[in-house]
């Protein structure tokens, strides 16, 4: 477990070193909040505890997910394109030879990069919007540390979903076409354009029951203490089942596309 753990603490390490990127993001981030809340505040006004949230409720959810836009990799931006590109030009063979476990690897460098996006990028959006507005933030520092519990099977999930998707480049010739078909996914149906809960019927119960509801709605709704007692374990076992199902399927899809890669000779 060393291993991974400086695996982690490098990614940590090499993200922290733009600066100017990191900047720019929680600029970005800050200003996009801003424009969020306002829609939000108008949406609300019109259809009061629309998906069962009052106005504060809807407005820290706009906010969580400017804090965790770039931490659970809602846009992209985490490692499926280095990964991509190292299985385009041969070497992913490196890796596969190294005395480390490919999927734990990429899983430990995601993790550092997480914690970082998450200091980096999701502190001072989310301070800016509880300074401009009304936010419902919980005052008990275990609701904040199950909070963080939650983000941590949100990004353990998030990187499950995109280690699939990189690794269809064994198969396809490039495999953007996939990483931007899962980014859209996770865009809709993680929550992060409206609360899941706002879909009507049927389409709402599928939705919230989909992997991508693991990697957003479920943290936020965590942080409101919209889950209590039994029903929060729930949540967090809705989460940990996914990362574990998702980790798996990955590690079958690893083992087939090394056996593939080995018949090419690569």
């Amino acid at each position: 477990m060393r291993l991974y753990a400086a695996v982690a603490v490098s990614g940590f390490r090499r993200h922290a070193t733009y600066r100017m990127a990191t900047a720019a993001g929680v600029f970005t981030n800050t200003v996009f909040g801003f424009i969020l809340a306002y829609t939000f505040t108008a949406l609300w006004e019109e259809r009061p505890h629309l998906g069962g949230y009052d106005q504060g409720q809807a407005l820290t959810f706009v906010w969580v997910g400017q804090a965790l836009l770039a931490a659970v990799s809602l846009l992209g931006g985490g490692f499926e394109q280095e990964l991509q590109e190292r299985i385009r030009n041969g070497d992913i063979a490196v890796d596969l030879y190294r005395p480390a476990d490919l999927q734990l690897w990429w899983l430990a460098a995601d993790l550092g990069r997480a914690a970082f996006q998450l200091l980096g990028r999701g502190v001072v959006p989310l301070t800016a919007g509880a300074l401009c507005f009304e936010l419902t933030l919980p005052t008990r520092p275990s609701r904040w540390l199950l909070f963080l519990c939650a983000v941590t099977l949100a990004v353990v999930v998030g990187f499950a979903l995109r280690f699939l998707m990189a690794l269809s480049a064994f198969w396809l010739l490039d495999g953007a076409g996939v990483v931007m078909v899962g980014q859209l996914l996770t865009l809709f149906f993680s929550g992060t354009l409206l609360p899941l809960t706002v879909f009507p019927g049927t389409f709402g119960d599928v939705a919230q029951a989909l992997p991508w509801a693991a990697v957003f709605q479920v943290p936020v709704d965590v942080l409101l203490g919209r889950y209590e007692g039994t029903g929060l374990a729930g949540a967090l076992a809705f989460q940990a089942g996914w990362a574990a199902l998702l980790l798996a399927f990955g590690r079958l899809t690893q083992a087939r596309a090394t056996r593939k890669a080995v018949v090419q000779g690569g």
